[in-house]
């Protein structure tokens, strides 16, 4: 199948049908499919051997699949072969990347469920080896926003884009980018619930600042008087996208629908700290 698939940034020369708009790349398979199949194997394991819904309940496994199907819809079929013709493709793709696949695929505990497909001895190797540094990298939720947003901002210029669309190195550094800034900033966030001494507040007000952050590009997308990217005010009409139409898609779909899982995020998070400090208040004593 490989030889015969286009790659999306490979060839420009037309803009693929839908039902042609695969990217069956090694690069994105491989690791896909890995994940995949460890986590399939691993939650069999585990439930076997535990009970059903022991370790991780059906939500979280529910999430992890649906995180999972985000990425493919990003990176293998369509997104990612219209986002060489479309910037309101690749913003989509981007955002998956970044706010929707991290959230979701963390929901699952892939680390813990991986394990259990893992020979005893590996898993205790790497619980051994990357436990402890993780768990400090989870805990720096300053630097993971900063990151989260640097990332956000950096790709997003337009001579970035245009570098990432002329080169297929630096595109999959891109994508990876956005991924792994994404599994830091929102692992850091769920931690902040087991700081007892700052509880879930450090985790909403990153959630809303990188919220508001991406509300604010989004904007200046929206409501740029021209088109921004020479690249696509060039390849939007091949598809049928006014340069600035494309553009405006783009903003919003930035500004709007990637803004909510951050806002869920944060209600959650407060959610679940007031349900804690309700648990920690003592009850107050009757008066006999």
């Amino acid at each position: 199948m490989l030889p015969a698939a286009a790659h999306a940034h490979a060839d420009h020369a037309h803009p693929p049908a839908l039902a042609e708009a695969w990217t069956l790349s090694p690069m994105v398979l491989v690791p896909f499919g890995l994940l995949a199949l460890l986590y399939a194997v691993g939650l069999r394991r585990l439930w076997r051997q535990a009970g059903y819904g022991r370790g991780v309940g059906p939500g979280g496994v529910l999430a992890f699949w649906s995180g999972m199907a985000v990425m493919a819809l990003a990176t293998i079929w369509p997104l990612d072969a219209f986002g060489a013709w479309s910037l309101a493709a690749h913003m989509a793709q981007h955002m998956a990347l970044l706010a929707v696949v991290p959230p979701l695929v963390l929901a699952g505990k892939p680390f813990a469920v991986v394990a259990y497909a893992l020979p005893r001895r590996w898993s205790g190797a790497l619980h051994a080896a990357l436990h402890r540094p993780l768990s400090r990298v989870s805990d720096w939720l300053a630097p993971a926003a900063i990151a989260h947003s640097a990332v956000m901002w950096a790709w997003h210029l337009p001579g970035a884009l245009e570098a990432v669309l002329a080169h297929e190195a630096l595109h999959h550094l891109m994508h990876s980018s956005f991924l792994l800034a994404g599994v830091w900033f929102w692992s850091a966030a769920w931690r902040r619930l087991r700081e007892p001494q700052t509880g879930a507040g450090g985790g909403v007000v990153a959630l809303l600042a990188v919220m508001m952050q991406m509300g604010f590009l989004g904007a200046l997308l929206t409501f740029a008087p021209r088109a921004l990217y020479p690249v696509y005010a060039a390849r939007a009409p091949d598809i049928g996208l006014a340069p600035l139409a494309d553009q405006q898609l783009a903003g919003i779909l930035m500004w709007v629908p990637s803004c909510i899982p951050y806002l869920i995020g944060a209600l959650w998070l407060l959610w679940q700290g007031l349900r804690r400090s309700a648990r920690r208040t003592p009850a107050p004593e009757r008066t006999p």
